[in-house]
């Protein structure tokens, strides 16, 4: 029997994932982890990618309000042995307890660059074109 492999993820890794991501978010929301960079900064988790072996948990976080993201992003990786302890509790039901690791969100970026160029003069004088040819 030959077995389908797929780059997306299951719908186990997404469900993992959700828990993970919402496990972290009360961690940082209720200030456990002690660091002045942190504990300034509001972040906002936008996604956690699991890997297939579920031991690895990848977050997506976008800090608010602060120019250098990879300040917050080196504080949040130098705490993470910290956080992935505080995430037992809520993920009890997990044989491992994964490695978090956080990256930067850059999707927001992608989205505004986006905006911008279907705003942009030339996009619109086509757009406003195909209005009169119909």
């Amino acid at each position: 029997m030959t077995r389908v492999t797929s780059s997306a993820p299951s719908q186990r890794m997404l469900r993992i994932g959700e828990q993970v991501r919402a496990a972290l978010t009360q961690v940082l929301q209720r200030g456990e982890v002690r660091d002045e960079i942190i504990e300034a900064t509001v972040i906002s988790i936008s996604e956690v990618r699991m890997s297939p072996d579920l031991k690895i948990a990848t977050a997506y976080v976008t800090p608010l309000g602060v120019s250098d993201h990879s300040i917050v992003i080196q504080a949040l990786n130098r705490h993470a042995r910290f956080i992935r302890g505080r995430l037992g509790p809520q993920l009890r039901q997990m044989k491992y307890m994964p490695e978090v690791r956080f990256r930067d969100d850059t999707s927001f970026d992608n989205y505004k660059k986006i905006d911008e160029l279907l705003r942009s003069p030339e996009v619109s004088r086509d757009l406003d074109g195909d209005n009169d040819e119909q």
